[in-house]
């Protein structure tokens, strides 16, 4: 290959690369592809005369920017999207998810087929990266890497046995297994997934810690989700659970701590002193009546915050575009201020906090020469988003998901004109109305329930 031939060129009516902060949005340019990464970004002009390609594509209505980062999900819970709706987190937890799991979970079935509905979904939606926490992670890996999706997968520990694990030690083992085992998939990254301080003692989290610490593996843990998760932690110990977390040493740099939405200002500022990361979970959070992750209070002080969606069966959907919105708007609402969360940095909580978030910074999250080139297109020509003023505050407050058009993950296409081109839709749809006839009838009705 000559020095000026590139594998691809998307030549797009805007693009919106995210970093630098002051990139704003570019009118008119290339993205050139070799080998996977980005080797420019310029004007289309210039690139015509600069580069020649195998391919190009020419996206003259659309905006491109950044695939889109999911920081936390379930993805294998797509299977009980809708099973138990408009119930409080523990109800909902307790009599219904952990039942339905015990009953259905199983490796090579229930999560190999949820993984693939998410990953189709995420791809369908414009999410190029996803960090997931599920039992059977090696099973998400194989979905991910046959979807050409890019993944950081948390395995998941808890104190007690689950249909994955008789207990904590077989939990780590499974986890230390995994890292071990795709420790050279460039796409893939494995951490260690911590339920919940109210699921995990503080033996099992000690040895988390260290082995991360010698894995450099990431940690992710649901924290501070509900005032009553607070209530039972004080009653039971005297202690917040985020304080227990502190003293155990586990705020780092490594720990997302996801949903975050009782928060002290003392708390606040040692997520500063630390560099913890926070994952804010809008819908869900709201779906689940929750409370409110206090983001423009976090940012403000220097937190990194990135967007998830949770899993479907709690948020319903894994739209990360949706997620979008409902983070700009809830930051206005709960701080009061129109300008708590703009467009803009709403956007940047889906790509590039996520992927600093997921320790992928240098690899992906913005539109920068020399990183993976994991980037979507989104249709902006629909009558829904006429006319365009400001591309990018459009994308967050107009678009939906069903606009996005193109994908790709190091430069693979994974969706063209919304047709996927690595995962079998058709199948995905069979197996997705199979399950659902299964857990139906195995699942009471209200009304038997009375």
């Amino acid at each position: 290959m000559s020095d000026n031939h590139a594998d691809l060129i998307i030549q797009a009516r805007w693009v919106a690369p995210v970093a630098p902060a002051d990139a704003g949005v570019l009118a008119d340019h290339a993205l050139v592809v070799r080998d996977g990464v980005i080797a420019d970004l310029l004007p289309t002009a210039l690139a015509a005369q600069k580069w020649t390609a195998t391919d190009t594509v020419t996206l003259d209505r659309h905006l491109l920017i950044p695939g889109l980062i999911n920081a936390h999900t379930h993805a294998a819970m797509n299977l009980f999207r809708g099973l138990a709706d408009d119930l409080p987190l523990m109800t909902w937890l307790e009599q219904h998810v952990w039942p339905a799991e015990g009953r259905w979970v199983g490796e090579e079935h229930f999560v190999r087929d949820g993984a693939r509905l998410a990953a189709a979904e995420m791809i369908r939606s414009g999410t190029t990266c996803f960090g997931d926490m599920y039992f059977f992670p090696e099973t998400t890996a194989r979905v991910a890497m046959e979807a050409g999706l890019r993944a950081a997968l948390f395995a998941p520990i808890l104190d007690f046995p689950t249909p994955a694990g008789d207990g904590p030690d077989d939990y780590l083992s499974q986890a230390t297994r995994a890292a071990d085992n795709w420790r050279h998939e460039p796409r893939l990254t494995i951490g260690f997934g911590p339920h919940a301080p109210y699921t995990v003692s503080d033996g099992p989290l000690q040895k988390i810690l260290t082995l991360a610490e010698e894995l450099d593996a990431p940690v992710m843990m649901h924290v501070h989700e509900t005032a009553g998760e607070i209530h039972s932690a004080v009653e039971a110990t005297g202690e917040r659970p985020l304080t227990r977390l502190k003293q155990l040493g586990l705020l780092s740099p490594r720990l997302m701590a996801v949903h975050m939405t009782q928060l002290l200002d003392e708390e606040i500022q040692w997520l500063v002193d630390t560099g913890t990361q926070v994952v804010h979970c809008p819908e869900s959070n709201l779906k689940l009546a929750s409370g409110f992750c206090p983001v423009h209070k976090l940012l403000e002080a220097g937190v990194n915050v990135a967007l998830g969606t949770d899993g479907a069966a709690s948020n319903n959907d894994l739209d990360m575009i949706g997620e979008m919105r409902t983070a700009a708007l809830l930051a206005k609402g709960v701080s009061l201020r129109a300008e708590a969360v703009s467009a803009a940095t709403a956007l940047r909580m889906a790509t590039l906090n996520g992927a600093r978030a997921l320790g992928l910074e240098e690899r992906t999250g913005s539109l920068e020469p020399g990183k993976q080139a994991d980037m979507i297109a989104v249709d902006l020509s629909a009558l829904e988003t006429q006319p365009v003023y400001d591309p990018v505050a459009q994308l967050v407050y107009a678009a939906t998901r069903d606009q996005v058009t193109h994908s790709w993950v190091a430069g693979r296409c994974l969706m063209r004109d919304r047709q996927l081109t690595t995962l079998n839709a058709a199948l995905i749809a069979k197996n997705a109305g199979e399950w659902r006839e299964r857990i139906a009838r195995d699942t009471p009705s209200p009304e038997d329930e009375q």
